[in-house]
């Protein structure tokens, strides 16, 4: 009975052990868990030693027109209803097309050849919208070749003048198979060689595949264009850099395209010697002071570039009265400084001085490039017998 007995306590208590939840340990083991996990966490997250640490990434840029980055094209043209396409810097409509642009944002304004400003058959229509601006030009011609482009405020109230103005534009050219050059009215148009500034001969043609050449109409001769002196741009015409004599003359554009070949309008360059500043005048009378009914002159100088062309005018007292002026101009080629200047004279003559004479002469001396004035005063005294007559006469005794 004992031993039986025994049996059960030990029956017992190994029911007790078998019962206990095996998922659930002991305090003392959660805790070492615990501890090993974060450990193993802290390992994992902890970037390895001697290892560059990863830069922060840093938000992307943002551009906009104003700084320099690359412009939202707010310009597009309607293809059809419902289809838009964005333009590039150069668009080709056949002639007889309808040209239909669309601008985004408020406040629209236009820019269009100036011909289709001139429209009097209603070919050009604007409407304005509440978020865009609609540009539709039927029956185009070669003559409505040109630049197209449109300004805009992107905001969201109606009156945003004050906002970011946006800009859109394109090139259109309108092809016509039998203008290959946008039509002028001018037969012969003058073209200033200014020694100051590159000088354009506006050839547009109407299709950007076109081959254009420069030729001279006396002698006749072909102009070479080396893209360093003389260059061709499809957009605007022949571009002259460096103006010289030997290009000046009657000069005209020859178009080719599938067979056809067409002259432009005929160009008559003549050169200029542009002056490169201002002309420098300097102004002298033969006397500061001089008596009633003596004479005198005042002389107005310019030294300056050779084959420069100074015109003078001249202010003085006596205009006020109507005195005639006596004006003698001179131009003379002179050595300064080594070199040789021209010298431009313009000389002012007063004769039988009166008082009115007196007060401030101006001479103002003018060339392509600006306006210089410089002045003197001359004093007018006394006739020498007047002033005998002033003076206190002696008495002997």
């Amino acid at each position: 009975m004992k031993f039986q007995g025994g049996l059960l306590v030990t029956c017992t208590l190994l029911l007790l052990v078998e019962c206990e939840p095996v998922d659930k340990p002991s305090k003392a083991v959660e805790k070492k868990v615990e501890k090993k996990t974060k450990k193993d966490v802290q390992r994992v997250v902890k970037p390895p030693r001697n290892q560059p640490k990863p830069a922060a990434s840093k938000p992307k840029a943002t551009t906009s027109p104003s700084s320099g980055g690359p412009e939202e094209n707010i310009l597009a043209q309607v293809l059809q209803r419902g289809q838009f396409k964005k333009v590039g810097e150069t668009l080709t409509v056949p002639a007889g097309d309808v040209l239909e642009l669309r601008c985004k944002g408020r406040s629209v304004r236009w820019r269009y050849p100036e011909n289709l400003g001139e429209d009097e058959d209603g070919r050009l229509r604007i409407k304005h919208f509440e978020r865009y601006s609609q540009l539709l030009m039927v029956n185009s011609t070669a003559a409505d070749t040109g630049e197209y482009g449109c300004g805009s405020y992107l905001c969201d109230s109606p009156d945003c003048h004050g906002g970011e103005e946006r800009m859109g534009k394109t090139f259109v050219f309108v092809t016509d198979p039998r203008e290959l050059f946008v039509p002028t009215e001018d037969y012969y148009e003058v073209v200033q060689l200014r020694t100051n500034r590159p000088s354009l001969l506006p050839c547009q043609v109407t299709n950007p595949l076109a081959k254009v050449t420069l030729h001279r109409e006396f002698p006749p001769e072909d102009v070479a264009v080396d893209g360093v002196h003389i260059s061709f741009d499809v957009k605007k015409g022949f571009i002259i850099y460096r103006p010289q004599p030997s290009y000046a003359g009657s000069l005209y554009c020859l178009a080719e395209l599938g067979g056809l070949r067409q002259i432009s309008t005929k160009y008559m360059l003549l050169y200029v010697n542009f002056p490169s500043s201002a002309p420098k005048a300097t102004i002298q009378s033969s006397v500061s002071s001089i008596r009633a009914g003596e004479s005198f002159l005042v002389s107005c100088t310019v030294l300056g570039e050779p084959e420069i062309s100074i015109e003078f005018t001249w202010e003085y007292p006596g205009q006020k009265i109507g005195r005639p002026p006596y004006v003698r101009e001179s131009t003379n080629l002179v050595r300064r400084g080594g070199q040789m200047v021209q010298e431009s004279e313009s000389t002012l003559s007063v004769d039988g001085v009166r008082p009115v004479d007196e007060g401030t002469y101006s001479c103002s001396a003018q060339n392509l490039q600006g306006t210089t004035t410089v002045s003197t005063h001359v004093t007018v005294l006394p006739p020498a017998a007047a002033e005998a007559t002033r003076r206190p006469v002696r008495t002997v005794q």
